[in-house]
């Protein structure tokens, strides 16, 4: 028999325990004993040393490449800073006003709207219910008519009915204290002090709680600029409409120079006029005209005979509080150039315009689906409807009471039909008045068939879905109008 060599020429090794899982002195496994490896510890410290250093050494063999870079780098953090803050500007504030409004802040976050009374006096009586008489208010000479009294009754009635109207609207009156002889007392306050006396004219209950003032200013352009900005302060936005209520023959100061100087939206502006006494008409239309020019060359007030008027308007040196509660305004509020002010305003940047995603031809849809564009997206109100004169009976008389939205709300502007055309267009819309009447919701006979014969192409109308709450509105048919509520009658 041949013997095997296990020495260390032998081909064969041997090992009679496995190599490195054996402990010979305590007999155990080494894979029983062996800790589970963990992953190197990474030192943050070498880490940022080592990119230093590579960073160094890159630069010193090509400097002006690592120049080049980090001038690009810079340039770019300096573009992309710059648009932030001016996407910022524009919508930064709506956020923080949404944190604000959300914990209660502002006490009329859901009123949108501005009814402005401008005031033009002081009410100086110990005693009530002589407000039409002119010895219960501080006159000045030009003032001193008979029926003047009467005048300042009347705007801050038509400010309360106004208001009445639209329940998402503030009423604010505005003046100072602007009568040294008058004490200091504000036009704002006695305005207020007049409507809670007469009882609100019959509104206490809807009007009362959203009426407030405005006191600090001492011209109609500070009343319009200033009751902008407490607009802001007390419901954290700024108003969609602005509805002034003055003399009739300050309308063109009001629309003309004013509005344009705070660069609010014409079709978003409106205003509402009482005539002067009759005594007073004349004087009063000579004294406008001083005003208007002395307005046309300083829209803003901030020299000469405007300036030395509101210093003379300011006997108890009243500080002005404003822009603080607008600071979005605070560019306006400094400017004095003889043109529009240049700059970003809150209400340019809002596109307050729609339209209707339907077929053209049912105007009643039309209404709804527009205000369903703006329920969907949860801002936004109907403010207008822009159409022929000839159509506006049928918008504000029938489709406007169809969807049950508050005519207070609710404004039509016509344009003239062609000339030639006039007579047959009326013919039409008799015709057309007549089958609204019959079917306000255009469901049946030739409104329906019509409004197939306008769909040639089968486009599928998308809405309701994207305002559920008009589900109901959306598939009413009946003669009398929908009976449900709606979002904007609660």
């Amino acid at each position: 028999m041949k013997n095997q060599s296990f020495g260390s020429g032998s081909p064969v090794s041997f090992h009679p325990y496995t190599r490195g899982e054996f402990d010979l002195e305590s007999g155990n496994s080494w894979k029983s004993l062996r800790k589970p490896k963990n992953p190197p510890f990474v030192d943050p410290i070498r880490m940022i040393k080592s990119v230093s250093n590579r960073i160094r050494y890159f630069y010193k063999l090509h400097p002006v490449a690592v120049f080049l870079s980090s001038l690009v780098f810079g340039v770019t953090v300096l573009v992309v800073l710059s648009l932030y803050e001016r996407k910022f500007q524009i919508v930064g504030f709506r956020r923080s006003d949404d944190l604000a409004l959300s914990s209660g802040s502002y006490p009329f976050p859901n009123l949108h709207n501005l009814v402005m009374v401008a005031g033009h006096s002081i009410y100086t009586s110990t005693r009530c219910g002589k407000f039409d008489n002119e010895d219960s208010w501080y006159l000045e000479p030009y003032q001193k008519n008979p029926g003047q009294a009467a005048t300042f009754l009347a705007h801050i009635q038509v400010g309360v009915e106004s208001a009445a109207k639209d329940e998402g609207a503030l009423l604010l009156f505005s003046g100072g204290e602007t009568r040294k002889d008058g004490g200091p007392r504000s036009e704002a306050q006695s305005y207020w002090f007049v409507a809670e006396s007469e009882g609100w004219f019959g509104h206490t209950d809807s009007i009362r709680s959203r009426a407030l003032t405005e006191e600090h200013a001492r011209d109609s352009f500070e009343n319009l600029l200033f009751s902008v900005c407490r607009f802001r302060e007390l419901t954290g936005s700024y108003p969609r409409n602005i509805t002034v209520i003055s003399y009739d023959f300050k309308r063109e100061r009001f629309a003309q120079l004013h509005r344009p100087a705070i660069g609010f939206p014409e079709g978003s502006f409106f205003y509402i006029g009482t005539p002067a006494t009759p005594g007073a008409q004349e004087a009063a239309e000579k004294g406008e005209a001083l005003a208007m020019a002395q307005f046309q060359e300083d829209p803003y007030g901030c020299f000469g005979t405007l300036h030395r008027k509101r210093l003379t308007r300011d006997p108890f040196h009243r500080f002005v509080p404003y822009p603080n509660g607008c600071p979005e305004l605070k560019g306006l509020f400094s400017y004095c150039g003889p043109a529009p002010f240049p700059g970003w305003l809150p209400w340019t940047s809002v596109n307050l315009s729609f339209r209707f995603h339907i077929r053209n031809e049912d105007e009643t849809r039309g209404v709804i689906t527009g205000r369903s564009r703006f329920v969907s997206k949860g801002k936004g109100s109907l403010k207008q409807v822009i159409s022929y004169d000839f159509k506006r009976e049928r918008f504000a008389q029938l489709h406007r009471p169809a969807i049950g939205f508050p005519e207070g709300s609710f404004f039509y502007i016509g344009t003239p039909a062609a000339p030639g055309a006039q007579e047959a267009a009326e013919k039409g819309e008799a015709l057309a008045m007549a089958q609204f009447q019959e079917d306000p919701y255009g469901c049946f006979g030739t409104l329906h068939r019509k409004r197939l014969t306008r769909d040639p192409f089968h486009r599928f109308v998308p809405y309701p879905n994207g305002c559920p709450e008009l589900k109901g509105l959306f598939s009413y048919c009946g003669p009398a109008p929908f009976p449900e509520s709606l979002p904007w009658t609660k």
